[in-house]
């Protein structure tokens, strides 16, 4: 037969030539020799040998291997096409043959096995030991790559440009990447709370929707109860139910531990099991999963953020075909009413509740968010703006109807909806936004609860009421006092914990006669520097109301009143001259009065804002800092700044009852304030449970509808006896 020459396998591998060199000089008599695995692939063969094929010889001692054992070298001779063959199998640590060796003789050169063995033994051992030693190097090397692939799929998942719009659906490039990387032929992804519910295969082919929609009852029924991973390699032996696939599914938690949908890949029932790697890797892009839709939904609604929501619009829009889009910019009417009559817990629910209106889903690929507070924005696609006007109509009708008895009144639902057109320009999302906004508070100015097309003409209409006519008013509020001071008691939250306080709360009077509150015109107050001049308003008034109740305050130590302060007044030179002045002719205690700032108005004049307590303080003020926890640098300026009491962000109190971490913060800020010597207040204490727990974690005082709800002051200042019993039984 032709020569055999030598097998390389892999030229970056150093080749086996020394030990078959080293055999040939040990065994000169030798005509052919060769190494093969342990699949009897050639690993190496000698040059010129031209005898029989040893590969039967080869196949035979691999078929023929007794079980393990603890020789790494064992073998046999045979006569072979009429002249000796010596095999040799060579072990690993485990017993299991790993490689054979072959010495092809020629006729009349037999010699015992025994002598032969003995020639090569250590030669084959040096070489049992090296091929051991490959064995373990590329099983390392394959663990490698399989890591640096699967740190290549985790870094192809994450996108590299939020702002780029092919980014936006980085759930579904999750799952599309999963895919193809642990080569499945489906892979989904299902959480029905944030109405998502993506289907992928391999790329390039349509994905088998119909494996998910046999299988998403079971794989989600499976995550929420067991609330661990299913792993089904037998598809034979797959729950009943489950086609015939081999399916790997992980859960997919929210931040707080509950299961809240799965992620899932299916292989078929032929192909290679999945095996822990791929188990271990879901599991990341389970946990990745879960930390996009975190980002990209609000906690509360569901529905997508802002930011989420304008990524995903542009990539849209980039890739639809030439056609008109609309977009809706919702805003929740009177929800101060609902807030103020109710609790701010009512006025939470009234938010989830449109949401879920707009969870429906008004037209296939629309898109919904919350963009702040109470007001939200929907994208609709390839819609006509007559037709977008007739979606926005019923969703208002809709909402209306959401208006539900509670106690012994009605929470009262309605929207006032914008409607605009996107334009074709690079900042289309933009201008339609502000557009279908502008529409939106004509709608409001115009009766609220309905629904108005932006058009070119009516910005000038907008403009009129929502700037200068706000403006308008609130100067003719000043020079006529349309103004009322109202105030709302903070007590005590343990027994016995001191005497009540108030703090005074702001409402502007309409020409009718009706209430407004504070959202209606201090945004506007800001805009045009008119703060200051209210500010003014509510100091002489308020001294001038609390004047008559001089003499009781002066023997009540811990009553106090508190007064907020805005920015800026408190970056205003004449502001603390007046202060000092009002509060002389007042002839009131100065302990009976304290100053509320917000961090922002602290932070942003630190040097006046210090300069302002340290002179109040020193004839007997106090100073309160609101919505304490929210600014970034609350601890760096609290040790300089003289502030008695900090009043707990309402955010804060209200997470409490479904946030372990939330619940420490607050823990935290009162031992804080309590080793500083400061009192603590709760802001928004909506509910007795919130009261309760407010008190547990050490709170001081709490603020808030379980408290007591905003009366006018002259009431407030007619009742003090009776709340100062409520004080004593808080």
């Amino acid at each position: 037969m032709a020569a055999l020459l030598p097998v390389h396998i892999g030229s970056s591998k150093p080749t086996l030539d020394p030990y078959g060199h080293l055999l040939r000089m040990l065994v000169p008599r030798a005509s052919g020799i060769g190494f093969y695995d342990r699949n009897g692939t050639p690993l190496w063969v000698s040059e010129h040998y031209d005898g029989p094929d040893p590969q039967p010889v080869v196949e035979e001692a691999l078929a023929n291997a007794p079980p393990a054992t603890t020789a790494v070298i064992d073998g046999y001779t045979r006569d072979f096409a009429g002249a000796p063959a010596y095999a040799f199998r060579m072990r690993n640590d485990s017993g299991q043959v790993i490689a054979v060796a072959t010495l092809m003789t020629r006729d009349g050169e037999t010699r015992p096995y025994s002598f032969v063995l003995q020639l090569v033994q250590p030669a084959l051992e040096c070489l049992q030991r090296e091929l051991v030693a490959r064995t373990v190097l590329g099983t390392m090397s394959r663990d490698l790559q399989s890591r640096d692939d699967d740190l290549d799929l985790l870094l192809q998942v994450a996108p590299e440009d939020p702002q780029n719009p092919q980014q936006a659906d980085e759930l579904g490039l999750l799952v599309q990447t999963c895919v193809d990387h642990l080569d499945c032929v489906l892979g989904a992804l299902v959480v029905p709370e944030r109405n998502v519910a993506i289907c992928k295969s391999k790329t390039g082919t349509r994905p088998l929707v119909s494996i998910l929609t046999a299988t998403h009852r079971h794989l989600l029924n499976w995550s929420q109860l067991q609330r661990r991973t299913l792993l089904v390699n037998n598809a034979d032996a797959a729950p009943g139910g489950l086609p015939p696939y081999k399916i790997l599914s992980v859960p997919v938690r929210h931040s707080s531990g509950r299961v809240t949908g799965f992620l899932a890949m299916f292989r078929a029932a032929e192909a290679e099991d999945f095996d822990l790697r791929a188990e271990r890797l879901s599991e990341l892009l389970a946990r990745k999963t879960a930390a996009v839709l975190q980002n990209n939904f609000d906690s509360a609604t569901s529905l997508l953020t802002r930011q989420a929501f304008e990524l995903q619009v542009r990539a849209a829009l980039a890739a639809a075909a030439d056609g008109p889009s609309c977009v809706l910019y919702l805003d929740g009417d009177r929800m101060h009413v609902i807030n103020d009559n109710f609790g701010m817990h009512v006025g939470d629910e009234v938010i989830t509740k449109i949401a879920e209106v707009l969870r429906r889903k008004p037209r296939p690929g629309a898109l919904a968010a919350r963009v702040a507070g109470d007001r939200f924005a929907v994208f609709l696609p390839d819609c006509k703006l007559e037709f977008a006007e007739q979606i926005a109509d019923t969703v208002c009708r809709q909402c209306e109807e959401l208006s539900y008895a509670r106690g012994d009144g009605t929470v009262q639902v309605s929207v006032s909806i914008g409607v605009a057109e996107l334009t074709d320009s690079p900042a289309a999302l933009a201008h339609g936004m502000a557009s279908a906004e502008i529409a939106c508070k004509a709608a409001k100015d115009r009766g609220r609860g309905r629904v108005e097309i932006f058009q070119d003409a009516d910005q000038s209409i907008v403009r009129r009421h929502s700037d200068v006519l706000v403006v308008q008013r609130l100067h003719e509020a000043l020079e006529r006092d349309r103004f009322v001071l109202f105030a709302q008691p903070i007590l005590p939250l343990a027994p016995e914990g001191g005497e009540p306080r108030f703090e005074l709360l702001l409402r502007m009077l309409s020409e009718s006669g009706e209430i407004l509150p504070p959202e209606k015109f201090l945004s506007a107050a800001e805009r045009y520097q008119v703060l200051p001049k209210i500010d003014r308003w509510v100091i002489k008034n308020a001294f001038a109301a609390l004047k008559s109740q001089a003499g009781m305050l002066r023997g009540r130590k811990g009553m106090r009143f508190s007064i907020n302060v805005s920015g800026p007044s408190v970056a205003d030179e004449a502001f603390l001259e007046f202060l000092e002045t009002s509060l002389a002719d007042s002839g009131l205690p100065a302990r009976a009065i304290c100053f509320e700032l917000t961090e922002t108005a602290a932070i942003s004049n630190l040097a006046r804002a210090d300069r302002l307590m340290q002179r109040m303080r020193t004839v007997g003020c106090s100073f309160a800092l609101d919505d304490f926890g929210t600014g970034l640098s609350s601890l760096a300026y609290l040790k300089s700044l003289p502030v008695s009491t900090l009043k707990i962000d309402g955010s804060f109190v209200r997470d409490t009852t479904n946030n372990p971490r939330t619940e420490s913060m607050v823990r935290a800020i009162a031992q804080l304030a309590h080793t500083m010597g400061m009192e603590t207040v709760a802001e928004y204490v909506e509910t007795d449970e919130l009261r309760m727990r407010m008190a547990s974690l050490g709170v001081d005082y709490g603020q808030g509808f379980a408290i007591g709800r905003p009366v006018p002051l002259v009431e407030v200042l007619g009742d003090l006896a009776l709340y100062e019993v409520m004080a004593k039984q808080a």
